[in-house]
């Protein structure tokens, strides 16, 4: 199997890396930070237009119709730069929803304006109290006649803050986990935004009695919401694996540059050993998100892969991120440097959507399930 881009994909990774790195420099990152969004608008206009919004989106509702390995070479390319546009909470994920879930109006209105960087969404299904990979939820949803009301707290919902327009999951009357489309200023829902710790932003939504319209039918859309979490299990790790390649960088450089006693750090043994020790852990992260993302590529949907992948690239994202702001010494915590920036967020991207020792416990307690690997003549 070939792993390496063909020359389209390897362009579309380039001309990312371009537009990122021409928006992006520590000082502007942090003063977009600062600012009431925490992104760009600009340069998300920029991503849209040049297709990025739209790249995993069905090609006959404004999308790109791209497949996952697209999908991550962009992922992979964020996280190396640390742009805090919401690309995957904002139109990857609901995004994702509507377009498999979707009624064929809602798909037709909603995917060309995400396309378009024209709507933002949001998808709010964690509640206080629940661990990754529960799917049950406590919001409810009532039908009276042919009108919807939803009551319930959700919290967080990522990038909720600015989004318009909300992917909401309930218990159904009848049973199973339900999917709605409730407007963001909708009468009887409360927001309540927050920084989170890596500078970005989420919500806590309070629904009561909330009119709600179903995301296409009103029918158990648990197996939908799984499918999306796993899809967007692999852009965590492609975004992860971008932000910890450039903190091993940034380290190998720092150590070449930085003198102690009138050499270069590099020349100590100690030094070197942790920094190399840091490249196995970036190779072992790679590996693990290729492995998600190819598991995609072929139609494999299954969220022990994902879990697999997550759990890999959480402890090597926490090793590699550690050493790096440790390795830079004291300019490492300040943030005019970008190197303690990536451990915020590598913080953040390990504890969104189940953290390693959730993952962890959902591998431990599958392990019953595989046979016994027996050696003939042993």
């Amino acid at each position: 199997m070939n792993f390496d881009l063909d020359t389209e994909q390897d362009l579309l990774r380039k001309t990312v890396r371009d537009l990122l790195a021409d928006a992006y420099d520590v000082e502007t990152r942090n003063r977009v930070a600062e600012g009431e969004l925490g992104w760009s608008r600009e340069v998300w206009q920029q991503l849209a237009d040049l297709g990025v919004l739209g790249l995993p989106l069905p090609e006959k509702h404004g999308g790109m119709g791209a497949g996952p390995v697209e999908v991550m070479a962009v992922a992979t390319e964020l996280g190396a730069a640390l742009a805090p546009e919401p690309v995957l909470a904002a139109v990857y994920l609901p995004g994702g929803l509507v377009a498999e879930v979707g009624s064929d109006d809602q798909r037709d209105d909603f995917l060309p304006r995400l396309s378009e960087g024209a709507l933002l969404m949001a998808f709010a299904h964690d509640e206080p109290g629940t661990r990754w990979p529960s799917a049950a939820v406590a919001t409810t949803a009532v039908r009276s006649g042919d009108a919807w009301t939803l009551t319930g707290r959700k919290n967080p919902v990522l990038h909720g803050d600015c989004a318009e327009t909300l992917i909401v999951s309930a218990q159904l009357p009848d049973g199973g986990v339900g999917l709605f489309v409730v407007a963001a200023e909708a009468d009887g829902l409360t927001r309540t935004a927050y920084h989170t710790n890596d500078e970005r932003r989420g919500a806590q939504i309070v629904l009561d009695g909330v009119v709600a319209t179903p995301l296409g039918d009103a029918t158990d859309a648990s197996a939908a919401i799984v499918a999306a979490q796993v899809r967007a299990q692999a852009v965590l790790c492609a975004e992860a694996t971008g932000a910890i390649d450039r903190a091993v960088r940034s380290t190998a450089d720092y150590l070449k540059q930085r003198k102690q006693f009138g050499v270069p750090l590099a020349t100590f043994q100690a030094l070197t050993h942790r920094a190399a020790d840091m490249y196995v852990q970036y190779e072992l992260a790679a590996s693990m998100s290729l492995y998600a993302t190819m598991a995609l590529a072929d139609g494999i949907v299954d969220p022990v892969i994902a879990s697999r992948a997550k759990l890999q690239v959480g402890r090597s994202a926490r090793k590699i991120g550690q050493d790096a702001v440790q390795m830079h010494g004291g300019i490492g915590v300040t943030a005019e440097h970008s190197i303690g920036h990536y451990l915020s967020r590598l913080t953040a991207i390990e504890h969104t959507l189940g953290t390693m020792d959730d993952h962890l416990r959902v591998l431990a307690a599958g392990v019953g399930d595989y046979g016994r690997v027996e050696v003939a003549g042993m």
